[in-house]
């Protein structure tokens, strides 16, 4: 057999079965002479950043147990570009790939997976301006209505109201500190938001 993979499948919802993706994933891995080694299959949010069977996939890979991972799409197994640019480089030095079912390989190491990375790197950034953007955009539209934001004298912090621009800001990679100071907001207020999400999520 060729090299020694895993096979990684994700739904977002329990209604949903990863099924499907085992199925094709599996023919995939044949036709390609892979050797099957390891399924991971779960059920998470693709914005969840605590995903289990992701986390002992990656355990897998730094212990270099395998030389690929099979995934239907990039999709399934990033959270988002900058998470997908992340990890990839993690796999890079672990010298493991990412292979989408579409036959696209992700080697870092090498002038197509360097060009890749490149134009992640470019939308990863892109990404981060939109949502810095809307964040600005949404609390100047809330300072031109006369919104006070944060704590009030004698009034609950609207956390709820002040949650997506809160993530929003997680998102581009902001500090809480810079969050809070920003929103004008307590530090507790933007973790309690955070935490909050990461449970719901």
């Amino acid at each position: 057999m060729g090299q020694k993979a895993a096979i990684y499948a994700r739904v977002s919802t329990s209604d949903q079965s990863c099924e499907r993706q085992l199925r094709e994933l599996a023919e995939f891995a044949e036709r390609g002479g892979y050797e099957v080694t390891s399924i991971f299959k779960e059920t998470a949010s693709g914005t969840k950043s605590n995903r289990a069977e992701r986390s002992k996939v990656l355990e897998l890979t730094q212990a270099r147990k395998v030389d690929a991972v099979l995934v239907t799409e990039l999709s399934r197994w990033g959270r988002s570009t900058q998470d997908l640019l992340d990890t990839l480089n993690k796999l890079s030095g672990w010298k493991v790939s990412i292979v989408a079912m579409s036959g696209m390989t992700f080697e870092l190491d090498t002038p197509h997976g360097r060009m890749m990375a490149t134009m992640l790197t470019g939308i990863a950034q892109f990404e981060r301006d939109l949502i810095s953007e809307r964040v600005k955009s949404g609390l100047a539209a809330a300072c031109a209505r006369g919104k006070k934001l944060g704590r009030q004298p004698e009034q609950r912090p609207k956390s709820d109201k002040l949650a997506p621009d809160v993530l929003a800001a997680v998102e581009e990679g902001r500090s809480y500190r810079w969050i809070a100071r920003y929103l004008c907001i307590s530090k507790n207020t933007v973790l309690s938001i955070v935490k909050r999400h990461r449970e719901n999520a």
